[in-house]
């Protein structure tokens, strides 16, 4: 009865370590993204949000390959549209709900040698217009980081998009196939002062 006590207390000790590492790392990504985030400067970086940091959101998706060679155009804040392609399906698990994303990959961002492996996963949820910025948020990864059909997403790295803070900018806006039907309280929040 001791050894199992003991193992049982073991693991708790694990776990929490683990989780206080998680949250270490999470909140240095934060902080760098506040730090060299290339649209707010200065005093305003203060007016940056997010939800607490939490591990739950951090899933392990299946990922489907969707064969698309004439793409779509997707909206933007602005008037104008840009052309993407949908390069895949991710489903996953959050609070016993099954859910899916689509992911995309931008035209003209696979002609840069830099961004040829990006791909883009723009969503909405219930928080989106209320705790989260109104027109959605986004998340991304790479194409190497897909192994065996598996694939790690973390909403804790959501981020808002430049529209956020100025309407200098034109960011798509996700696609209503992108819509979770639960709130994601992880990542980025609306931001605490009105853009001009």
């Amino acid at each position: 009865m001791k050894k199992i006590y003991f193992l049982a207390l073991l693991f708790s000790l694990q776990y929490a370590q683990g989780q206080q590492n998680y949250i270490s790392v999470i909140q240095a990504y934060q902080n760098n993204y506040v730090a060299t985030h290339e649209v707010v400067k200065g005093k305003d970086k203060k007016y940056f949000r997010f939800f607490p940091i939490d591990s739950n959101y951090c899933v392990q998706c299946s990922f489907e390959k969707i064969k698309d060679t004439i793409g779509f155009s997707m909206k933007t804040s602005g008037n104008t549209q840009q052309h993407y392609y949908k390069y895949g399906k991710i489903v996953f698990t959050i609070h016993d709900t099954v859910l899916h994303l689509f992911v995309y990959q931008s035209k003209e961002l696979m002609k840069t040698k830099e961004y040829a492996d990006y791909l883009f996963v723009p969503f909405t949820d219930l928080t989106t217009g209320d705790e989260s910025y109104g027109s959605g948020r986004y998340l991304e990864f790479n194409i190497p980081q897909i192994i065996k059909n598996k694939v790690i997403i973390d909403f804790n790295k959501a981020y808002n998009p430049y529209c956020a803070y100025s309407s200098d900018y034109h960011c798509p806006v996700p696609p209503k196939e992108n819509f979770l039907q639960i709130a994601i309280d992880a990542g980025e929040m609306n931001f605490g002062k009105a853009h001009h």
